[in-house]
């Protein structure tokens, strides 16, 4: 995965077109709030991203302790901190003020670097609607494809919301990472 750290960080984090708002805006499950993370959510954005990996990517680890430390090598409060100081783009979905969710792209070249949700989110929509955020984002600042890596447990859940295979399967912490894309026009 490149670094977050190079991401830019919309000026307005806004949604200024018709599909934009409507993505942002369509039906949320009750008690989803979507906002921008900041430094004082870094250990919410890792425990979400930690659980994620650790109890809901088993079937792309295949719970072998050197992969999983591998894939969560770079996923600590302090390097979420350094993410957001350096200017990525991280969003936050909380389900009854819960972190449900977390989710960051790199604004200037259209891929969404990542997008995890807790194991107790799982099914409950807050990945779903993270993710039409981070789109009606991408789409605000003008890009007309989104670019993602996904993992294996995740390719269903973005192939059901328009996401195209783009390439063969390349490494990304020791497992297979599936390049994929979609349209945002």
């Amino acid at each position: 995965m490149e670094a977050l750290g190079s991401a830019i960080r919309s000026p307005e984090n806004g949604v200024n077109n018709k599909r934009g708002i409507s993505q942002a805006l369509g039906p949320r499950p009750e008690g989803l709030e979507i906002r921008d993370g900041t430094v004082f959510d870094a250990f919410a954005v890792s425990e979400v991203l930690i659980a994620s990996i650790t109890h809901l990517c088993g079937p792309d680890h295949g719970h072998d302790p050197a992969r999983m430390l591998s894939w969560l090598e770079g996923k600590t409060p302090a390097d979420v901190r350094r993410w957001i100081e350096d200017g990525a783009v991280l969003r936050l979905a909380l389900l009854d003020g819960q972190p449900a969710a977390a989710g960051a792209l790199a604004a200037e070249d259209g891929v969404i670097r990542l997008l995890y949700a807790a194991p107790h989110a799982k099914g409950r929509g807050a990945g779903k609607a993270l993710l039409a955020d981070l789109e009606a984002l991408l789409s605000a600042q003008g890009h007309s494809e989104a670019r993602l890596t996904a993992t294996r447990t995740a390719l269903d859940f973005y192939r059901a919301r328009g996401w195209q295979d783009a390439g063969p399967p390349k490494a990304c912490f020791g497992i297979p990472g599936y390049p994929m894309r979609k349209s945002l026009g």
